[in-house]
């Protein structure tokens, strides 16, 4: 099983200080997941709260039992580009590659604009090009499959900036972060989380890239397991 929370271990670390959540915070997490960000966010906001929403049910029902203990986080089953938010009722707005993935991310942006309060910030995480992100292009050229192109929509900075703007966020910063992803401790485990991923996408790759994949990962193996390098935008905003 491939470990997400493990993977971007040391991204969410700059996306946690970037948010600076406080203890009265109310904050929104977009894409959460198996809601590592929310229990954080939930944690750092003891007089607040912290509601997670994401489209995946089992990912969903994973957050709820992980998160048992916690009284002031909740998890929705729900498209953020749509929902139907508490107007103006959010401090701030957290995404860990949440948010690349819009059909039509004008309108979703607008969305989560209009559920944050103004002057409330926004952090979020988004993958650079693909051709900056090793952990997309190794694995891809070892399986014959092209990258995802939807992982990559905010990857540049002007029509990202333009997107934020429309919506209407101000201050829009972009800070370049340059960090490992992690797939596993040894080539056996990656190999092994790689295919979990492909065939929870519908792909079973066939044997040659199979031994493809397997020499991939092991090149890439070292002291601190199996990594590939990866660039991220860190993206901050305030609500207008």
């Amino acid at each position: 099983m491939f470990d997400y929370d493990a993977e971007l271990r040391p991204h969410t670390a700059h996306l946690r200080a970037a948010a600076a959540v406080g203890p009265r915070d109310r904050v929104l997490d977009v894409g959460c997941g198996t809601g590592q960000t929310t229990r954080e966010a939930a944690r750092a906001a003891p007089a607040g709260s912290a509601l997670g929403v994401d489209i995946s049910g089992p990912a969903l029902s994973a957050a709820r039992a992980l998160s048992e203990g916690l009284s002031n986080i909740a998890f929705e089953q729900a498209d953020a580009a749509v929902y139907a938010f508490p107007p103006a009722c959010f401090d701030v707005c957290l995404s860990r590659f949440g948010t690349m993935f819009f059909t039509d991310p004008a309108a979703a942006f607008t969305n989560i604009a209009l559920a944050l309060r103004p002057g409330a910030r926004l952090a979020l995480l988004v993958w650079q090009s693909a051709d900056r992100n090793e952990w997309s292009t190794v694995i891809s050229d070892a399986l014959s499959v092209p990258s995802r192109p939807a992982a990559f929509s905010l990857a540049d900075p002007d029509s990202t900036r333009a997107l934020l703007t429309g919506a209407g966020f101000s201050d829009i910063a972009f800070t370049d972060v340059h960090e490992p992803v992690y797939y596993g401790p040894d080539p056996s485990a990656a190999f092994d989380a790689v295919l979990h991923l492909q065939r929870a996408a519908g792909a079973d790759p066939g044997p040659a890239a199979r031994r493809r994949l397997h020499r991939a990962v092991t090149a890439h193996a070292g002291p601190a397991g199996v990594t590939f390098d990866s660039r991220a935008w860190l993206v901050t905003a305030r609500r207008t």
